[in-house]
């Protein structure tokens, strides 16, 4: 255990000497015990120090939880000469009640339907050669209370209108979930500094126009799946 404890004295710049020696006493605590992970679980298997008020207290404080993961992985795990990609993946949690902020209906992949809970978007720094993803950015997303209706475009006949010339595609609107995924690439890529991320990977439900857009706005280039009502085209052949 106190090599464990050790690992957290890269955070020294980050928390005060109060809030580190509760982070130890959770650590501890979280290690030690079995069955479901609670507050009140946590206060019974930590050591002096560690009540179930302090405990509350110390999860109600603000901090910069996207630093500390990053001042974790920069100090103990990061290699220099390694080779990176970030991937981005969303998690919906069941969740009853009607208190908890941001309780929404969201879908779920396991259920295959939605379901009553939270939802959380997590970005994490994966390790190509060691096979490897660490954690660094996780942000709750909310649901949409208010859906904008939308005009209908007016229909036009087939074929291109004469006289139309080609232009290239507008900016596209993004998202709720788009600006949340650009807002936490933006703030991540600018703490990480000076290691250089190429490639994002994302599952196939951003296989599409805007999130590619909107990731190579970032600097990035996406690594996905195209939808399955993504219309294909062989390439022409100049030959024919």
């Amino acid at each position: 255990m106190s090599e464990i404890i050790a690992l957290t004295a890269c955070l020294t710049p980050l928390l005060s000497r109060t809030s580190l020696h509760h982070l130890q006493v959770v650590v501890l605590a979280l290690l030690s015990m079995n069955g479901r992970v609670t507050m009140l679980g946590l206060s019974r298997w930590a050591e002096a120090g560690g009540s179930y008020r302090t405990l509350q207290r110390w999860f109600s404080s603000g901090m910069d939880w996207g630093s500390l993961l990053w001042a974790v992985v920069q100090g103990h795990l990061l290699d220099p000469q390694g080779e990176y990609v970030l991937a981005g993946d969303e998690v919906v949690v069941s969740k009853a009640g009607k208190q908890t902020h941001g309780l929404g209906r969201f879908y779920s992949s396991i259920a295959q339907r939605p379901i009553p809970g939270l939802s959380f978007f997590a970005l994490s720094l994966v390790d190509v050669r060691q096979r490897r993803a660490y954690p660094l950015s996780v942000q709750q997303r909310l649901p949409v209370t208010t859906r904008q209706r939308v005009t209908p475009a007016p229909k036009r006949g087939r074929g291109r209108p004469k006289g139309s010339k080609n232009h290239a595609k507008a900016a596209p609107v993004l998202s709720p979930e788009l600006t949340l995924l650009e807002t936490m690439l933006r703030t991540l890529l600018k703490r990480m500094g000076t290691l250089r991320v190429k490639h994002l990977v994302l599952d196939g439900f951003f296989g599409n126009y805007p999130a590619t857009w909107m990731t190579r706005a970032c600097g990035l280039h996406l690594i996905s799946k195209l939808r399955y009502n993504a219309a294909l085209y062989l390439p022409t052949d100049s030959t024919d």
